[in-house]
C-alpha cells in the first residue's frame, strides 16, 4: 500500500508539471511556426512554400498573425484590405541569407530576386549582404510595390 501511495503521488507530481509546462505563455510578438506547403497566403491563397520569401505579419491588437508567400502580397494586403492598423504591424521577412526571420521595416531589399509572385524583393538584415546591385529600405519597397499594383 506504501508503495502504490509513493507511485501515484509521483505520477500526480509529473501531471501536474507536466500541466503547467503546456501553459506556457507565447511571446505574440515573435514568428509562429510556418506549415510549409499548408499554410496559405492571406492575399493569393496560395501555400507559402518557398523558404526564402515567407512574410508574416502581426496584429498588435488582436495578436493575430497573418501569411504571406511574397512581401508584394503583405503589402498589398494592407492597401486592399484597408487595414488601419499597417503603420503599428509587427512584419516578418525571411532573411535571403541567413533563412531566419528579421524584422522587415528595418531589411534592406535587392530588387533583383526571383520571388514567389514576382515582385522580386529578398530581404537581408545587413545592406552588405544585398549583393551589388540596387538595394533599397522597407518604406522604398512598398511605394514600388503600390505604384505598380496588381
Amino acid at each position: 500500500m506504501k508503495k502504490f501511495s509513493v507511485i501515484l503521488t509521483g505520477l500526480v507530481a509529473v501531471m501536474f508539471i507536466a500541466g503547467f509546462g503546456g501553459c506556457e505563455k507565447k511571446e505574440w510578438r515573435a514568428p509562429e511556426k510556418m506549415h510549409w506547403d499548408r499554410d496559405m497566403c492571406e492575399r493569393c491563397k496560395m501555400a507559402v512554400s518557398d523558404r526564402s520569401y515567407a512574410v508574416q505579419v502581426v496584429d498588435p491588437k488582436t495578436h493575430k498573425h497573418y501569411k504571406f508567400d511574397d512581401i508584394g502580397c503583405a503589402v498589398l494586403w494592407f492597401k486592399e484590405e484597408g487595414i488601419d492598423w499597417a503603420d503599428k504591424a509587427i512584419i516578418w521577412v525571411k532573411d535571403g541569407k541567413t533563412g531566419k526571420w528579421i524584422d522587415a521595416k528595418k531589411a534592406w531589399y535587392s530588387t533583383d530576386g526571383i520571388t514567389p509572385m514576382g515582385f522580386g524583393f529578398t530581404a537581408f538584415k545587413n545592406k552588405a549582404d544585398a549583393g551589388d546591385g540596387e538595394v533599397i529600405d522597407f518604406n522604398e519597397v512598398q511605394r514600388r510595390i503600390l505604384s505598380r499594383g496588381r
